[in-house]
């Protein structure tokens, strides 16, 4: 399978000889929601980004990044992370054979990913302090040394992310009510909006925060945003105001769901539609069933990472290993009892 790069070349910035910096990322499964389309009353799908490379979305921009910092002589990339970008710029840092560099929060910072970042050789910094210090500490950082940004502040990073909006309306057939999706720092809606945009189909965009993280909503940055959704622990996110023109261009919102309800749908998804995602993936859902789809009858969800990625919130959110004797019987009573 190509990499998007290659997909959809004449929709990307780059050059036929440029190089490019590929996992075979994008083409990622847009599958039907029978349990949760009955809930709501209407058709959902769900985007299962974690099925990319890396296991999340962060891969369709960082090809990209990575790409233009290697045409553009670069010998080293950075980023500030919650998780899913350090694993992605560790890997495809490595691809290209370049040093990678992830400062993440101290202790904030889900064991699947630091194990990704770590395993592809990038340096980890574990910062005493939150995501939105540590993107201003390298955004300062760059500014001082010839490291290339790959944060979605990197005009690149939305570039290959637009790439989802495209096979979205693809799969559909071109119709496209709304979009749900979890919100951080909001580059992933900024691009979806972009996306949907250059194909000439813009549904509405409901875009979701959790209650412990959520400046958009609120109006106001949050010094110390908490959530179980690590990934959109966020409380100044950089691309606020093209978030926000995003959802007024296309008549949507954005609204906040607390924690029990991100784990509510995050168990949901599990256990009734077969998909396991990381909690800030559930942000998308958990919205859905708590407001609604306001009138669309086909709805997308996009799920951003897989459920892997946070094995320890799986742990305590799922039922218990069950003991068992090396025997018929006993299997037999574990299997079929009460």
């Amino acid at each position: 399978m190509p990499g998007l790069m290659e997909r959809y070349a004449e929709r990307l910035p780059f050059a036929a000889d440029d190089p490019v910096v590929t996992l075979g990322e994008g083409s990622t499964p847009l599958v039907h929601a029978p349990h949760l389309s009955e809930m709501v009353g209407a058709e959902v799908h769900l985007k299962l980004e974690g099925l990319n490379p890396t296991g999340s979305f962060k891969d369709r921009g960082m090809t990209c990044a990575v790409s233009a910092a290697v045409r553009e002589g670069a010998k080293a990339v950075i980023c500030a992370s919650t998780g899913n970008t350090a694993a992605s710029a560790a890997a495809y840092s490595a691809k290209a054979g370049l040093t990678g560099a992830v400062i993440v929060p101290e202790g904030k910072i889900a064991t699947g990913k630091l194990a990704q970042a770590l395993m592809h050789g990038a340096k980890v910094i574990a910062l005493r302090g939150n995501f939105d210090e540590a993107l201003r500490l390298v955004r300062e950082l760059c500014d001082k040394h010839p490291i290339a940004l790959v944060n979605s502040v990197n005009e690149f990073r939305l570039q290959g992310q637009k790439t989802a909006a495209f096979e979205v309306l693809e799969d559909l057939g071109g119709e496209l009510d709304a979009l749900c999706i979890p919100v951080g720092n909001a580059g992933n809606v900024t691009a979806y909006a972009k996306g949907f945009t250059e194909a000439g189909h813009l549904p509405r965009l409901f875009g979701f925060q959790a209650a412990g993280a959520a400046p958009l909503v609120n109006g106001a940055v949050v010094e110390k945003p908490e959530t179980v959704a690590s990934a959109i622990r966020i409380g100044n996110p950089a691309r606020w105001e093209e978030a926000m023109a995003a959802f007024t261009s296309s008549r949507g919102m954005v609204r906040a769901v607390t924690d029990d309800e991100i784990l509510a749908a995050y168990r949901l998804l599990a256990g009734r539609e077969g998909v396991f995602c990381e909690p800030a993936s559930a942000a998308s859902v958990a919205g859905l069933l708590k407001y609604g789809a306001d009138g669309a009858e086909r709805v997308a969800c996009v799920l951003t990472g897989h459920g892997l990625k946070d094995p320890q919130t799986a742990l305590e959110q799922a039922g218990a290993v069950v003991p068992c004797e090396p025997d018929l019987a006993a299997v037999e009573e574990a299997v079929l009892g009460g």
